[in-house]
């Protein structure tokens, strides 16, 4: 990853020369540094920034490659003429290279400070954000691993926050005043438990603490970033260590209270949910080594499959498992119904397939229903053969 670590002298960063690191141009994309070698050539700072110079280090492909630099988001503009400014507050320029974007913003500073946020804490998220430079750009990022930076000009990596010491450690630490960023924006805190799990990372002992203080917050966040936030804890096969984490802290019961009282009441750290969800990232895994993607409908029903079936007694059906999430995380109106068809589906393919009764299998979302059941069963250990009988009709049907 890199060869050693050096201490800062204060107000100055720690900058690797390109022998001390592991990232090289050839897998960074291209058109990332097309738009880095292009700003640069004008005569602006311009870094790649934020996580994808954090996977670069830990020799993880990134998803996404995003520049900072110090040219306004106009000069940006002017510069490319494939490039789309978005954003009222805060303007963001997106440069088009077909379906790909690079998003490329201005270096930020927090304008407000510790006393206005505090002030300002109890009406919810504050945050103004105003054009800075790459240390203040730094220093407002969320989490140290996150605010390094990878200077084109001479390749090395900047660090202004200790990023590549916690890098080295596996550890998620906040920039800052933890109490002080969960305040400003709750929604980190849903991002400090994807990091955790998804790069097998623990929570800074300061930084965990501050959220089982401040995890009541996230109420106050927009509805859809969280609901967002909770579909992106299922990426990259870890929404086990993902969901434990967040029921651990308190954000589940806060998001989902429903879900989070079935967890305890089905045996909490014992929860049929984590065998669920194991097995859901599996499947996770398997489907992204052939490029495709597990539908979010499908995610959300193996999330309220706990919730089923411990209200089956008491006539719990798929619709008001899924109108227990639907309360708090407001998810798009398909994602719900869909959801709810799929925690219905048990009933017609647990059981083999008659004449008569195997029109379902032309249903458009059959595929996801066959796969939720599949993971279900698995995780229970139920027998597959109806499953196998269901998806040998559906390839008779669909050969040729």
């Amino acid at each position: 990853m890199f060869s050693f670590l050096r201490k800062k002298k204060s107000g100055e960063p720690v900058v690797y020369k390109r022998q001390e690191h592991c990232i090289s141009r050839k897998n960074i994309d291209q058109d990332a540094l097309r738009v880095l070698y292009r700003l640069s050539s004008l005569g602006y700072t311009a870094y790649l920034v934020g996580g994808g110079v954090r996977d670069l280090l830990l020799g993880r492909t990134p998803k996404d490659f995003d520049v900072g630099t110090s040219a306004s988001p106009s000069e940006v503009k002017r510069a490319f003429r494939n490039c789309f400014l978005i954003g009222r507050r805060f303007r963001l320029a997106h440069i088009k290279f077909g379906d790909k974007i690079i998003e490329t913003a201005t270096f930020r500073q927090n304008s407000q400070t510790i006393g206005e946020i505090i002030e300002h804490a109890a009406e919810g998220p504050f945050e103004d954000n105003t054009f800075g430079t790459p240390q203040t750009d730094a220093y407002r990022r969320d989490f140290t691993v996150n605010g390094l930076f990878y200077n084109i000009k001479d390749f090395s990596v900047i660090d202004w926050v200790g990023g590549m010491d916690d890098l080295k450690k596996g550890i998620i630490r906040a920039i800052g005043d933890p109490d002080i960023r969960f305040q400003e924006d709750p929604v980190r805190m849903m991002r400090a438990v994807k990091f955790s799990s998804r790069l097998g990372f623990k929570i800074e002992r300061k930084t965990w603490a501050a959220i089982l203080r401040r995890h009541a917050c996230i109420k106050t966040a927009a509805v859809p970033r969280v609901c967002e936030e909770v579909f992106r804890l299922f990426a990259f096969g870890a929404s086990s260590a993902a969901f434990k984490l967040l029921w651990q802290c308190g954000l589940m019961g806060d998001l989902m209270p429903e879900i989070a009282k079935a967890i305890d009441e089905g045996g909490g750290a014992k929860s049929p949910l984590w065998k669920l969800l194991e097995t859901l990232d599996g499947y996770e895994k398997m489907m992204a080594s052939k490029g495709l993607e597990v539908s979010n409908a499908l995610r959300a029903a193996i999330l309220a499959t706990p919730l089923l079936q411990a209200g089956k007694a008491h006539g719990m059906t798929g619709r008001r498992a899924m109108a227990a999430m639907q309360d708090s995380l407001k998810m798009p109106k398909m994602v719900y119904f869909t959801a709810s068809l799929l925690l219905e589906s048990p009933r017609r393919l647990m059981v083999s397939p008659k004449k008569g009764k195997s029109r379902f299998v032309g249903n458009r979302d059959f595929l996801d229903a066959l796969d939720y059941n599949r993971i279900v069963a698995r995780a229970s250990g139920s027998d597959e053969t109806p499953l196998d009988e269901w998806a040998d009709l559906y390839d008779s049907m669909n050969a040729g």
